[in-house]
């Protein structure tokens, strides 16, 4: 099972100046991308600053995109948590909004061992019905999930992916060429083309916050058998992929929105303001590329 083949977006939250969630901005985000050619919405992830969020606001942001975007592309909701009975409690509440599918991300901070992982793992999808993406990303959670584990874990029957975001093309292939059921999404915008690859069938996009189209078109160019195109599109925007990871992610992403004129407000503490000298280099590539304004 596949739930989606492209660009799924990595969705940001906007926020008022006084810190609420913004619905009317929300819903003209998710109206542009649908407009735009994304392939899917992924809500409450770490772009979406769910780190900063309560259960109750993230149930609502989720819930609202479901109802807005009305089933014409996959919504897929970020569930994960480093404590089991929590992330299990959250993942039942959301899949009986409707959506079409969790992206549960490794414990974090506590370091589980594998035994623990895999409970984890085991009690969140026997909670739920709903597919489930796996997201390995060791540099903000300090562990990378081994292959025998990832392999034990695509037994279980609704775990069918993985958000693939250890910057590692070697263990990103061994999970192609060992697990060739654990459907593979980039968690690099960097690295799309590669992972396409060895198989992978799209990414869970940062950039495409603001190129949703390039993005949607550097994927399916090549997946479809234009393999130059899609290389050319991953070369020609990697420097603005870069720009947009110059400081931690969703700072640079929402600084650039801001500038284009998508009005979608400031981080949530502890992630502050830009740098200046990283700000005058992100706008600075924004304007080479001419990344066109919200309108």
């Amino acid at each position: 099972m596949t739930l989606f083949t492209g660009s799924g977006v990595a969705i940001v939250t906007p926020f008022t100046n006084s810190m609420e969630v913004n619905y009317p901005k929300l819903k003209e985000l998710l109206e542009f991308h649908i407009e735009n050619e994304t392939d899917a919405i992924i809500v409450n992830g770490t772009t979406g600053e769910s780190a900063t969020m309560t259960d109750e606001e993230s149930l609502e942001v989720i819930k609202f995109t479901i109802e807005v975007i009305n089933n014409r592309i996959p919504v897929i909701a970020g569930t994960g948590s480093n404590d089991t009975k929590h992330a299990v409690e959250f993942s039942a509440a959301v899949e009986k909004l409707g959506v079409d599918g969790l992206l549960v991300v490794t414990p974090y901070y506590n370091k589980g061992n594998e035994n623990g992982i895999y409970n984890h793992y085991k009690s969140i999808a026997e909670a739920v019905s709903c597919p489930i993406i796996l997201y390995n990303v060791p540099s903000r959670t300090g562990v990378n999930l081994s292959i025998p584990l990832l392999e034990k874990l695509s037994k279980l029957d609704n775990i069918i992916a993985i958000k693939e975001a250890s910057g590692n093309i070697s263990y990103a292939a061994e999970i192609a060429r060992i697990i060739p059921s654990l459907t593979i999404y980039s968690g690099n915008d960097d690295m799309v083309i590669p992972l396409l690859s060895i198989g992978a069938k799209g990414v869970i996009s940062v950039s495409a916050n603001i190129i949703p189209e390039i993005t949607h078109k550097m994927v399916i160019s090549f997946l479809n058998g234009d393999l130059n195109k899609g290389m050319r599109l991953q070369l020609d925007y990697n420097d603005l992929v870069n720009s947009l990871f110059i400081e931690t992610n969703p700072i640079p992403i929402k600084n650039a929105m801001n500038f284009l004129g998508y009005n979608v407000g400031p981080c949530r503490l502890p992630l502050g303001e830009m740098f200046e000298e990283n700000e005058k280099t992100l706008h600075t590539i924004l304007n080479k590329h001419g990344v066109d304004k919200w309108i």
